[in-house]
C-alpha cells in the first residue's frame, strides 16, 4: 500500500475496524473510505455494488460482521449466519469485480472444531464438529475463508483471511446480553463496585480456557500483513493471537482486581461453558515476523479506562 492508496475499511465503527482505522492513521495512510450502516447496508448486494462502482477502493479490510457472545450466538442463530454470509459474499464479490488489489478478511477462532487439538493449527479446520452454540456464526466465517480461497484460485485475486483469537479493547460492546465474556465482566465488576454489591455472578464453571488479544495489536497485525505479504505467503488463512491462555475464573479474578471489585465471585454452572479450550497456534504468524505488543494486564486496564470514559454512564 502507498500513503495515498484508497483503502476501504468495512466495519470501521466496530472494535476491530476502529482499531484498523487508528493504525492506518498512525501509518500515514490518508485516503481511507468508510460508510456507516445507515449509509450502506452491506447485506444489500446492489448497494454494495454501487458503492464499489463509485469509490473504487484499491485495498479492503473486511472487518464488518454481526458478532456477539454465547447468548447472542445461540439466540439469534439465523441472524448470525444470514447477515455474515451476505456481508462477506457481497464485499468479496464486489472486490473481485472492481479489481481490488488486496483484501484482508477477518474471521474468528470459533471456526475450529469444538474438540480440536490444542493449540489449534490452521490445518485443523474442518476436522471435527463445531461448538453447537455458535455453529451458524462459525459456518459463515468458514464460508468467508473458502470464498477468498476460491476467488484466488479461480480468478487470481489476492484475498487473505486472518483468524483472530478472542478480542477486546477500545470501543468494545458492553451489552450484558450480547457482549463477549471480557467486556461483560468489566461491566459487571464496575457496576457491582459502584453499587457496593457483595457478589458478581459469572456464567459457567470458570474452567474453560481462553486466549485474548488487544484490538490494537490485532489491527497492527492486519496492516502488517497487508503491507508486506500476499495471500500466497500466508496460505488459506493465518491465526492471529498471543499463544497464551487463561481460565475464565482467572480472568474474572484479574478483571475484579483491575476494576477494584472486592466482593465474591459466584460461578453459575447452569449456564453454558462453550468450547473447553480455544488456544491458537501462532507459529505461522511468528515466522512471518509479527508479535503482539500489549500485555494482558495493561490491555484490560486500558479497556477499563475506555469503558469509564465512553460507556459507564450509559451502561
Amino acid at each position: 500500500m502507498k500513503s495515498d492508496s484508497k483503502i476501504y475499511v468495512a466495519g470501521h465503527r466496530g472494535l476491530v475496524g476502529s482499531a484498523i482505522m487508528r493504525r492506518l492513521v498512525t501509518g500515514g495512510y490518508a485516503n481511507t473510505v468508510t460508510r456507516a450502516h445507515s449509509e450502506l447496508d452491506l447485506t444489500d448486494q446492489s448497494a454494495v455494488e454501487a458503492f464499489f462502482t463509485s469509490e473504487r477502493p484499491a485495498y479492503v479490510f473486511l472487518a464488518a460482521a454481526k458478532v456477539g457472545g454465547i447468548h447472542a450466538n445461540n439466540t439469534y442463530r439465523a441472524d448470525f449466519i444470514y447477515q455474515n454470509l451476505m456481508i462477506e459474499s457481497n464485499i468479496i464479490h464486489a472486490s473481485y469485480r472492481h479489481g481490488v488489489k488486496k483484501l484482508v478478511f477477518l474471521g474468528s477462532s470459533c471456526i475450529y472444531p469444538k474438540h480440536a487439538p490444542q493449540p489449534m493449527k490452521e490445518e485443523h479446520l474442518l476436522t471435527g464438529l463445531l461448538e453447537p452454540t455458535n455453529e451458524p456464526y462459525a459456518i459463515a466465517k468458514i464460508a468467508g475463508i473458502k470464498l477468498c480461497d476460491a476467488y484466488n484460485r479461480q480468478h487470481g485475486t489476492n484475498f487473505m483471511s486472518v483468524m483472530p483469537t478472542n478480542l477486546y479493547g477500545l470501543r468494545d460492546n458492553y451489552d450484558l446480553q450480547n457482549s463477549h465474556v471480557l467486556p461483560a465482566l468489566i461491566r459487571k465488576m464496575h457496576e457491582a463496585k459502584v453499587q457496593d454489591a457483595g457478589e458478581v455472578v459469572v456464567w459457567g464453571s470458570g474452567a474453560p480456557k481462553r486466549e485474548f488479544l488487544y484490538s490494537e495489536d490485532m489491527a497492527d497485525a492486519c496492516v502488517f500483513l497487508m503491507e508486506k505479504f500476499d495471500a500466497a505467503d500466508v496460505g488459506e488463512f493465518v491465526n492471529i493471537g498471543t499463544g497464551k491462555e487463561i481460565t475464565i475464573r482467572e480472568l474474572a479474578e484479574l478483571v475484579a482486581e483491575i476494576v477494584g471489585f472486592r466482593g465474591k465471585l459466584v460461578f453459575d454452572t447452569s449456564r453454558p461453558d462453550g468450547t473447553p479450550r480455544k488456544l491458537l497456534d501462532v507459529s505461522r504468524l511468528q515466522a512471518l515476523g509479527w508479535q503482539p505488543r500489549t500485555g494482558f494486564h495493561e490491555g484490560i486496564a486500558m479497556a477499563y479506562a475506555d469503558f469509564l470514559k465512553n460507556h459507564a454512564g450509559a451502561a
